[in-house]
């Protein structure tokens, strides 16, 4: 009979530091067995630390009888893993919101699952820059230009009335092979993103000063920023599988909230990531025990009327919502995991 993992022994196998993330499973409701068992998920090597409910889904998935789980890096060419799933790479995505729908406004057949977590980035700056607006006239640095991040920032300063392609200089870091915050230090720039992987180094060196954090400051803070989607003929071909993937994904962010330093400690020894304490410092300082209190559709809702605000998209925020959005597997989970 078709079963779904019990999230404690899924939990306890980890803790104990079992071989395999090997749950104990328990009968749960009738579901038919997945009309595939394959499935492929991205990755990227040596990084991606707020990817690590995705890492921790596997063995969930192959124990759930999804037998030929694969882990891809996609074409290194590319800077954003949205390019991965859009060139059919990989089935299933995590980015932030406006990655996912600027694919659906490009037509890339792709269908928004879920909410994952939040609070993913702080802008940090020097001395001259104490808020968004103080940006006008000042050097950002970023790794590329259309990327997330890059378009996050975007949007950020366009929110507080700003033009982004005129009002502020960018600098990209990679072309001169250097760090963002190298360049900073070097005062090559006045400010720059960074993701949770850097914030324990950052505070120790005392790089700068915190301008914004999507963690804590609003509205920014109230909606998803890592989101899933999958392949618009995955999800309508393998619907069940596609709800195994999605069910494993949340049980893992699950994991990351109730044990991070076993989750942390997981994703280490299995490969995925280098840094256990890099790994730890970012389930602790993003918003994983988020996802049952946000609302979906709400987060894009919000970004897609920032990208139609910015000219980055055309579509009305009602058309992404219907052209690239299912969100019924992650309200029937959400019903399922509240025991």
């Amino acid at each position: 009979m078709p079963i779904i993992q019990n999230r404690r022994g899924f939990m306890a196998g980890l803790a104990a530091g079992t071989v395999g993330i090997v749950a104990t499973p328990r009968l749960a409701f009738a579901e038919p067995e997945p009309e595939t068992t394959s499935v492929r998920l991205g990755r990227w090597v040596g990084g991606a630390y707020c990817w690590e409910s995705l890492y921790l889904a596997g063995e969930l998935l192959r124990a759930g009888g999804m037998t030929d789980v694969q882990y891809v890096q996609g074409n290194q060419k590319y800077f954003d893993s949205s390019e991965w799933i859009a060139a059919g790479e990989t089935d299933f995505d995590f980015n932030m919101p406006p990655m996912h729908i600027r694919s659906v406004e490009a037509g890339v057949p792709v269908k928004i699952l879920a909410g994952v977590h939040s609070g993913c980035w702080e802008l940090r700056a020097n001395d001259r820059v104490n808020s968004i607006a103080d940006l006008k006239g000042k050097r950002v640095g970023v790794w590329a230009m259309n990327d997330h991040p890059q378009v996050f920032l975007q949007l950020l300063i366009n929110y507080v009335g700003l033009d982004p392609n005129h009002d502020v200089e960018w600098v990209v870091g990679v072309q001169e092979n250097r760090s963002l915050m190298q360049n900073f230090i070097d005062g090559k720039v006045d400010a720059f993103l960074l993701d949770t992987s850097q914030y324990s180094e950052v505070r120790n060196k005392k790089v700068g000063h915190t301008v914004f954090s999507n963690l804590i400051d609003r509205p920014w803070s109230q909606y998803f920023c890592c989101m899933l989607a999958g392949r618009t003929d995955y999800v309508d071909k393998y619907p069940v599988a596609t709800k195994r993937v999605l069910r494993a994904i949340l049980q893992a962010v699950e994991f990351c909230v109730s044990n991070p330093k076993s989750a942390a400690r997981a994703v280490v020894d299995r490969g995925f990531l280098p840094s256990y304490d890099v790994a730890l410092t970012t389930l602790q300082n993003t918003g994983h025990d988020r996802w049952r209190e946000y609302d979906a559709e709400d987060s894009v809702r919000f970004y897609a009327l920032r990208l139609l605000e910015t000219g980055m998209i055309k579509s009305s925020p009602q058309e992404i919502i219907v052209k690239g959005t299912d969100f019924h597997f992650f309200e029937e989970i959400k019903r399922e995991l509240k025991t």
